[in-house]
């Protein structure tokens, strides 16, 4: 059975200030997004599922599927504030939505079938698909048999500020820990350097993994994800800003043994627009990765 790609483009609208915005940063106004269907395609995956919000799915549907359809099959599902568990009301002050995990959640019915869940925005690099394509494909012998793509550290910076990454402690190549660290930064020696929760500044070494919420599941992750959806409603239904993220509802399920999660590793080189400077450097990876034959000159 192939595997779903299920990607999280709920914040599009509002981050992009409207899909008309949606970046075109290939030699022919590809999105990054573009990329992450075309490499999925070719590791492997055989449907694409987008969560979304309502009030954009006529431009969505215009400007994005409609590049896709006759390439691959694609579904779309939505998320909003008030889709919550029967018994719970969203509070009226709640504008933010809910987060990543609640926009996992919306897909349960519409996926059957492992699926890997990627970020609209960030270019992954077609060997993440590629080892997540072929776990995905493995055959299971139980629940809470999940994976994550561990991006090396290294890969994933940028020259014009700090980033946020989920830093990953693992054993014997199972994910023990994410810890967000929320200004990774290089130095003046270029090293990789962070501030830790006492002040102390730490160094990273580039081969270590980190989580750009690269996710992979199986279908028994929804069911996890509605229970512990519920807790968090239980104790964050009133706190206007908190989010329910994967991270935090696959550390619960590590830290109850329900769940092993295995880190995948990639030499994939991670790259997104996090600030304006980083703008020209993307468009001229994504011309080169054109110009060596890794992409066609024309992705669909």
């Amino acid at each position: 059975m192939k595997p779903t790609l299920f990607v999280l483009a709920a914040g599009m609208g509002s981050r992009y200030g409207g899909l008309k915005q949606l970046d075109g940063l290939g030699p022919n106004g590809e999105t990054i997004m573009d990329y992450s269907i075309y490499d999925a395609i070719q590791s492997g995956f055989g449907k694409i599922v987008f969560v979304i919000r309502k009030d954009f799915e006529s431009d969505f549907r215009e400007k994005i599927l409609s590049k896709y359809e006759g390439h691959i099959p694609v579904a779309v599902v939505f998320q909003s504030t008030d889709k919550l568990p029967e018994g719970y009301t969203c509070p009226d002050e709640r504008s933010k939505p809910w987060g990543t995990n609640h926009a996992v959640l919306m897909g349960a019915d519409a996926i059957n079938e492992p699926f890997a869940v990627i970020n609209a925005d960030d270019f992954y690099g077609r060997n993440a698909y590629q080892v997540m394509a072929a776990d995905l494909m493995r055959s299971r012998s139980g629940k809470g048999d999940y994976s994550m793509v561990g991006f090396r550290v290294g890969n994933t910076m940028t020259e014009n500020g700090s980033v946020a990454r989920g830093v990953c402690q693992t054993k014997d190549g199972y994910l023990t820990d994410v810890v967000e660290r929320t200004a990774i930064s290089y130095d003046q020696n270029h090293n990789i350097v962070f501030t830790d929760e006492n002040g102390v500044i730490q160094t990273l070494q580039p081969a270590t993994p980190v989580s750009m919420n690269f996710w992979g599941f199986t279908p028994d992750y929804f069911d996890y994800s509605a229970r512990e959806f519920k807790k968090f409603l239980d104790k964050d239904i009133n706190t206007p800003k908190a989010e329910f993220f994967i991270p935090l509802c696959v550390d619960s399920l590590i830290k109850s043994g329900e769940a092993s999660v295995k880190v995948l590793d990639t030499d994939s080189k991670w790259f997104g627009v996090t600030y304006a400077a980083d703008r020209q450097g993307v468009v001229e990876k994504l011309a080169a990765l054109h110009a060596d034959g890794t992409y066609p000159a024309k992705l669909f």
